[in-house]
């Protein structure tokens, strides 16, 4: 188990949580209210940042109940946070319903952390790959 760092930017943020134990992704929630038309974009802060430990990478994905019920997803899914970054998460949401709008509330919870341990790599230039 690692521990993760982290801290409120705003009173009203809620702290990530799993649905159910041993879930690999923590819940993130929305500190503020975004109406979303189709077809739109919008970037909805979370009121958190965090400090991912050296030699790990936090990976913003987006919610399955979310995705299949009103279609909406992540415009960079996976959004990589690197372990230096210590900005506030925010999460980049596309509704990719043609027709209905959907309406982000505080509080709504709308993507997913995981955090996992990235390997360093060294780059060794060949000739040819292996088969």
């Amino acid at each position: 188990m690692i521990e993760l760092p982290i801290r409120r930017l705003r009173d009203d943020a809620i702290l990530p949580e799993r649905a159910y134990a041993g879930d690999a992704g923590l819940d993130l929630a929305a500190c503020e209210r975004h109406e979303l038309g189709p077809g739109e974009r919008a970037i909805v802060p979370t009121g958190l940042a965090v400090a991912i430990p050296e030699g790990y990478a936090g990976f913003v994905q987006p919610r399955s109940g979310l995705a299949s019920r009103q279609g909406i997803t992540i415009v960079n899914t996976p959004g990589l946070v690197d372990s230096g970054y210590r900005g506030e998460l925010r999460v980049v949401l596309l509704n990719t319903d043609p027709r209905e709008p959907f309406v982000v509330e505080p509080g709504m919870r709308i993507a997913q952390l995981v955090v996992l341990p990235v390997p360093e790599v060294e780059l060794v230039e060949v000739e040819e790959l292996p088969e």
